[in-house]
């Protein structure tokens, strides 16, 4: 699907027309630059290629500042490739939020917030144990049996246990854009998206 590339700026705030206040993210939505064209003929698909936030060149490998410069582009933190552009592109293009609309619908992924090792109850939403009856007094938030002793003598895969927990790719669909300011790049989405300030975002419409 076509989209950009953003960077989240934050949460914030709006009231409707009907005095309702929603809950928005702030996202920095390009402006992106197309640096590679990748067409059927050459590559078996079709797809453009976006870059998105500047990056200094003494932290650019070789490979990508030549990459950068056949687009005549300063080097760039964040390349993605998206499909379905219906216009037609070429290399040094640069794509704004003008392209998002408001009050449209867009796909949104995301590295979640890493949260390190944790319990079943954080990682899982395992309930724990109400109460301390029946002489109960510190397993509340324990993961309980993981598997039988005779049969079958061992803990079967998948089972939920405690764990490293976040800093997955999450996408979250269908999420309302409540307004676009064009002047600064910025889209303001209804509701919380995937990621830790100044992450990046895959916006897709």
């Amino acid at each position: 699907m076509p989209g950009l590339i953003g960077k989240k700026i934050g949460m914030t705030s709006v009231f409707s027309a009907e005095g309702q206040n929603i809950p928005c993210t702030v996202i920095e939505a390009g402006p992106c630059v197309v640096t590679q064209v990748k067409k059927m003929e050459t590559d078996s698909y079709e797809a453009v290629q976006l870059a998105f936030d500047e990056k200094r060149e003494k932290s650019t490998t070789k490979p990508l500042k030549g990459h950068f410069q056949k687009a005549g582009i300063s080097p760039k933190a964040k390349l993605v490739e998206f499909k379905e552009f219906e216009n037609e592109f070429k290399l040094g293009d640069v794509i704004t939020v003008d392209l998002i609309e408001e009050n449209t619908f867009v796909d949104i992924t995301g590295i979640s917030k890493g949260k390190g090792f944790q319990g079943v109850v954080t990682r899982h939403g395992f309930g724990g144990v109400g109460g301390q009856t029946h002489g109960q007094h510190n397993r509340g938030r324990a993961p309980g049996s993981v598997g039988a002793s005779s049969f079958p003598s061992r803990v079967f895969k998948g089972m939920r246990m405690a764990g490293r927990t976040g800093g997955d790719r999450v996408k979250v669909e269908n999420l309302r854009v409540i307004k676009v300011i064009p002047e600064s790049n910025l889209l303001l989405i209804k509701g919380s998206v995937p990621g830790a300030k100044g992450s990046y975002l895959i916006i897709e419409k």
